[in-house]
């Protein structure tokens, strides 16, 4: 029962050592924004450091020339082709709703926002040779999120959870959705409660999508004994497994 997290973290490349930090050398469970940075640079990682790079660049300016499209805001109009934004209702009408395709719109589907090349969320689970477990979830959020925007990855029971006498489980996609669900608190109790991890894998994923069956995402279950297994919808899906036993690591294929 001991995490550490930030969220919205600029400047420091290092975020997954930054919320480390924050567990071992705090007694507050998560540190946002600046102060996040500047905590962790403190204690000794490196920054400020400008996270850009070309190819983020790139993208950037592709959706700016694009009227800023896809931007993950829902009944709003644009004052002008790429904000600032209003609510519809303001307004009292719908003049300047375009088509999802062109400028901001009302976004009803979104697999067209949320994908397997649209965020870079990496979880990983580890049990050591004493049997404790741990896990860590780090990603750059959502491509084109709106600034400001925490999705699941630091949310303790959602993109990450473990339990020394239980297993842990670790979490990526839809990350707005799937916080709603704390689908790996789900899982690592569906364990507890006996279900072995395939099955409460399987149960995590299926009660997200009978409320938003279109949205992507999946997560890997591992118990105390090493016995693991993944879920997913949207997408196939695949993790890596490595154990002592192994000469190297294999790569497994799950199906929706």
């Amino acid at each position: 029962m001991e995490v550490g997290a930030v969220a919205s973290m600029r400047y420091v490349k290092d975020g997954i050592k930054a919320a480390r930090l924050v567990m071992q050398h705090t007694k507050h469970t998560m540190l946002v924004g600046e102060r996040a940075s500047i905590f962790a640079i403190s204690m000794g990682l490196s920054g400020p450091t400008n996270l850009s790079s070309s190819e983020s660049m790139e993208k950037w300016t592709r959706w700016k020339e694009n009227n800023c499209q896809p931007n993950f805001r829902k009944n709003v109009v644009p004052v002008g082709s790429c904000g600032p934004y209003q609510p519809k209702d303001n307004l009292g009408h719908n003049k300047g709703i375009c088509s999802e395709a062109s400028s901001i719109g009302t976004i009803e589907s979104r697999t067209c926002l949320v994908g397997p090349h649209s965020h870079d969320t990496i979880s990983m689970a580890v049990i050591d040779k004493m049997g404790h477990v741990a896990v860590g979830t780090s990603t750059n959020g959502a491509t084109f999120k709106i600034s400001g925007r925490v999705g699941d990855g630091p949310i303790a029971g959602s993109a990450a959870y473990a339990d020394d006498e239980v297993g842990a489980c670790g979490a990526t996609g839809d990350g707005d959705i799937m916080m709603r669900f704390l689908p790996c608190y789900q899982v690592v109790e569906s364990m507890r409660q006996g279900m072995e991890p395939e099955l409460a894998a399987k149960d995590a994923i299926s009660r997200i999508a009978r409320k938003f069956p279109d949205f992507m995402g999946a997560v890997v279950a591992i118990n105390k004994d090493g016995v693991h297994a993944g879920a997913c919808h949207g997408w196939t899906f695949q993790y890596s497994v490595r154990s002592p036993d192994m000469d190297d690591i294999k790569v497994f294929t799950v199906l929706p």
